[in-house]
């Protein structure tokens, strides 16, 4: 179980620095990088594993039934990844605590800074598509979070929710993409996918899976056109932007087409889209970091630029352009990450990130200069540097491409003058800033960073230089184990030394920079073509999207919302109808094979005055008490037909409701006017009248065809466990609180906090309390009738006796909590309404907030017990004892759970109730004073 702690510790160490509030910067720092260090280690323990040709894999069953399981592995490609998010993010930790300011929140940032490693890490080390989507979207919630981290700029804000929104629709995207290849697949593990290609690649749904996946990708890794979002994020501190571009968050997009690649690549589609996507993206970011002002805006174009070389690489569809890809992955996240450092120290000590104003700060800043050369010296290409390596295999597969006829020699010519823009800009970053000219207007007087601070610098720097002389040794064994999962052998017979002799491809890289050297000479005529004209303000056009759609959602709401409860009821039963019909017409016959059951002349009465309570209610709706007096008839007649075929429990459960649900729509009804007014006209009744009728025939045809259509039912099986598993003859109750307690464990808490979110918006609420009826005749004096007070008090024990013997009697006879718990708040609603709620509250001191936590509770702790005892959550057990007097007894565990759902059908109901009754009584004695004297007026006016 070591592979889960790598996961583990690094979203343990998101809470690590919120226990470290009164300490300084440098001991969270310090005990925030003791769980990524540790899950290095691990990591570098189980590399020696996945080097022995054995992959760390582990499953845990999280939702079998929707295949989703928490399950890990560790080949080659993960391992890569892993190593460096861990790597780089232990040293982003260290260079924040020098960057950060006594201003800022350290705990903040290192909280989310561990969240967006453990999202990282969920992403390469996931062994099943779902698991991998939900850390995908953990992914942008994190950047969202460190992007948005100074939350006082409006520019950080703004970025933030860019970020977020282009990232998150595409990962809808992948949601769906993931969704449709378990549709072809059959599975979510990676395991198996990996396995299927051909059946991928050769199903109907390949070019709708394969464009989900590249949007996915795109949007995540900010290629074109989905580029805009990465710059706005340069408002992030810099240790977020040294992370998010060099092992984070646009890796991620550059690791999900690598991961699919054998099951997805290796067709026209892939090539021709991803090859085009890659080689727009890497000329646009690349013209864009030319004509920057600011440092990190540089940085951000310039890695839009190279993320597009790598997917330009993985487009080529071949197994080298693969390697190159996956070789410029880790080539880049060294270079960039030391270049996103080396700006930030700039930053830190000069106060500005602008050229204009940075000139020759070699005087001043020797040692970040030299450090900084060399990272810029690697991202241009130059021989003897780790970015040299990458860019030549990546020169010599754009010889390789044959794919576009005539014209495939542009190919290896625009990848040529790509290469120049990358060094040219690359110049101008070193010579610009550290060589030429002399500092102006800066805010602060340059001087080096802390010691420290330059450490993280430093050993990108030296990795720099070591995996430019030393590929083979340093990230050779790593790289071949990495190819295994994607492309098999690739590394044999590949020579991977910085020297390969003189060659073609040797002369395309130099002419790269002599090219490269010249466009820097020329640049400012480069720049007087102005940066708008490849860019608008993304900021400005992303607002504007977000308006126009604003605007749209709130055109097509007032087209559909015109708080017409008609139009609303219309718009749902048009829709029920459309679907419903849709199945209606792809079935051959309504009729099945199973024949109609006799109707009896009693079923048939039934029938007749539940339809008559229906036409009723509908033609006396302005008179409301009638109305819910035939409503109430139609309920009857339901509770009848549940009681003719032997659903008990049901009918008890319904009339209890019944007599809850009549009361809380007269409470409701009481505020509103005694007659609607007639508005419908008579084309809107007979439009209503047709839909209905339309609803109705349809309705009727699918309840014909479902109950004549054989099929096969797992009632059986619970009529057959009910009593050895469950203990109790009541099928239906031990459905509710053993078989599937789960569900009911989720029902109750639902309504549990339904009923709160009903007390904070009916807590001290004021209505206007009508005092006359509506023929204007005031109300009865007498506001609580003395014959229904005392029947009420006499009732009450009576009742709540009955509902301690239905809860008793649930487990084996019709009856249980629910039902308990109804008619108990029956009971006490009529105390309600006899005695009122001030009098009533006097006397039954009853929380009902508490009542509903309690009942909670009780059934979350039986599911607990069982937990404690070794069994699964909420199994039940039931035994037999034999008690004095009552003689034998069988007793259920389940019995308690059913005691936690007659709790919180309590308080939730009572509360809702009371809190109505609160409202519609009168609190000051003015009001009963007002009252009498209209009563005492009416009778002298009669």
């Amino acid at each position: 179980m070591v592979l889960p702690l790598i996961l583990l510790l690094p979203l343990l160490g998101s809470i690590v620095p919120l226990c470290c509030r009164d300490r300084g910067r440098g001991f969270c720092a310090l005990m925030t990088a003791i769980c990524p260090a540790i899950a290095l280690v691990l990591l570098l323990l189980l590399g020696i594993e996945t080097f022995h040709q054995q992959i760390p894999r582990v499953s845990v069953d999280w939702f079998p039934a929707l295949g989703l399981s928490l399950a890990l592995r560790l080949d080659g490609l993960s391992l890569l990844f892993a190593l460096l998010i861990l790597g780089i993010g232990l040293l982003v930790i260290l260079y924040a605590r020098y960057y950060l300011s006594s201003q800022d929140s350290p705990q903040r940032f290192y909280c989310s800074l561990m969240l967006f490693m453990a999202s990282m890490l969920g992403v390469v080390m996931a062994d099943n598509l779902l698991l991998l989507w939900c850390f995908w979207e953990m992914t942008s919630i994190a950047s969202f979070l460190l992007i948005g981290f100074w939350t006082h700029e409006p520019l950080a804000r703004k970025g933030a929710r860019m970020a977020l929104t282009v990232t998150g629709a595409g990962g809808l995207c992948l949601l769906a993409c993931v969704l449709l290849i378990k549709r072809v697949v059959g599975s979510f593990d990676l395991s198996v996918i990996l396995h299927c290609g051909d059946a991928l690649r050769e199903s109907s749904l390949y070019p709708v899976i394969l464009t989900l996946l590249l949007l996915a990708a795109f949007t995540k890794s900010a290629q074109f056109p989905f580029q805009f979002w990465l710059p706005h994020a340069m408002a992030a501190p810099t240790p977020v932007s040294a992370y998010l571009h060099s092992a984070t968050m646009v890796k991620a997009g550059i690791f999900l087409m690598i991961r699919m690649f054998p099951v997805m690549g290796e067709t026209p589609m892939w090539s021709y889209v991803i090859t085009i996507v890659g080689l727009v993206t890497m000329f646009y970011g690349a013209y864009l970091a030319m004509v920057q002002y600011d440092l990190k805006a540089l940085l951000a174009y310039s890695t839009i630029s190279h993320l597009g070389l790598i997917t330009f690489l993985i487009g080529i569809d071949t197994k080298l352009a693969m390697l190159a890809a996956v070789f410029h992955v880790i080539n880049h996240a060294i270079f960039k990450a030391a270049l996103f450092m080396a700006v930030g120290i700039v930053d830190h000590e000069c106060g500005t990130r602008d050229t204009r104003k940075l000139r020759g700060l070699f005087r001043f800043m020797p040692y970040t200069a030299v450090l900084a050369t060399v990272a810029a010296a690697s991202m241009a290409g130059v021989p003897l540097f780790n970015g040299f390596l990458s860019k030549e295999m990546f020169l010599t597969e754009s010889l390789q491409i044959h794919s576009f006829g005539a014209l495939s020699w542009m190919i290896p010519a625009l990848a040529t003058f790509g290469s120049a823009l990358s060094v040219a800009y690359s110049l101008r970053l070193v010579l610009d800033v550290f060589y030429r000219g002399y500092p102006r207007w800066l805010p602060k007087k340059p001087h080096e960073a802390p010691r420290f601070m330059r450490l993280p610098l430093e050993v990108m720097t030296v990795l720099c230089l070591g995996v430019g002389i030393m590929p083979a040794t340093l990230v050779g064994p790593l790289l071949d184990k990495a190819m295994m999962v994607v492309a098999p052998d690739v590394l044999k017979g590949q020579d991977l030394s910085p020297w390969h002799g003189f060659s073609f491809p040797l002369l395309m890289s130099m002419g790269a920079i002599v090219l490269g050297a010249l466009i820097y000479t020329i640049r400012s005529s480069i720049s007087s073509f102005r940066r708008d004209f490849l860019i608008s303000n993304a900021n400005i056009v992303f607002d504007s999207a977000v308006k126009v759609t604003i605007m749209s959602c709130g055109k097509l709401q007032e087209a559909i919302s015109n708080n017409s409860l008609q139009r609303y009821m219309f718009l749902m039963l048009m829709m029920v109808l459309a679907f419903a019909s849709t199945g209606l017409l792809r079935m051959s016959s309504l009729l099945g094979g199973l024949p109609l059951t006799p109707i009896s002349p009693l079923i048939a009465v039934g029938a007749l005055v539940m339809a008559g309570g229906v036409v009723a209610t509908v033609y006396f709706q302005r008179r409301r008490l009638i109305a819910l007096i035939c409503l109430s008839v139609v309920e009857l007649t339901i509770i009848l037909t549940f009681i003719c075929f032997s659903a008990a429990d049901l009918a008890l459960t319904q009339l209890v409701v019944s007599v809850a649900s009549i009361i809380l729509m007269l409470l409701a009804l009481f505020f509103l006017p005694q007659h609607t007014p007639k508005t419908s006209s008579g084309p809107r009744l007979l439009r209503d009248a047709v839909l209905s009728g339309l609803l109705g025939v349809v309705i009727a045809s699918l309840c014909l065809a479902v109950l004549t259509e054989p099929y096969e039912t797992i009632a059986h099986f619970y009529n057959n466990n009910s009593v050895p598993l469950g203990g109790g003859h009541n099928v239906v109750n031990v459905l509710l609180v053993d078989f599937r307690a789960f569900d009911t464990m989720g029902e109750i808490t639902v309504l549990g906090i339904t009923s709160l979110g009903v007390f904070k918006l009916l807590n001290r609420l004021k209505l206007f309390i009508p005092s006359t009826s509506a023929e204007n005749r005031p109300w009865s004096p007498e506001y609580y009738p003395t014959i229904l007070g005392a029947a009420s008090q006499m009732l009450l024990p009576l009742a709540l006796l009955m509902s301690l013997y239905m809860l008793l009697r649930g487990h084996q006879m019709p009856g249980g909590g629910f039902i308990a718990g109804l008619i108990a708040s029956a009971a006490l609603i009529l105390l309600y309404m006899a005695r009122g709620v001030e009098w009533t509250t006097r006397r039954l001191r009853i929380d009902y907030q508490h009542v509903i936590a309690t009942g909670i509770l009780i059934s979350l702790g039986t599911g607990v017990g069982s937990m404690l005892l070794g069994y699964p959550f909420l199994t039940s057990t039931y035994g037999h004892w034999t008690l004095p007097i009552l003689g034998d007894v069988e007793l259920a565990s389940a019995m308690l759970f059913d005691l936690g759902v007659f709790f919180t059908v309590i308080g939730a109901t009572m509360m809702i109730l009371t809190l109505l009754g609160k409202v519609a009584t009168p609190h000051s004695p003015s009001h009963m004073t007002r009252r009498l004297r209209r009563a005492r007026r009416y009778k002298e006016g009669r």
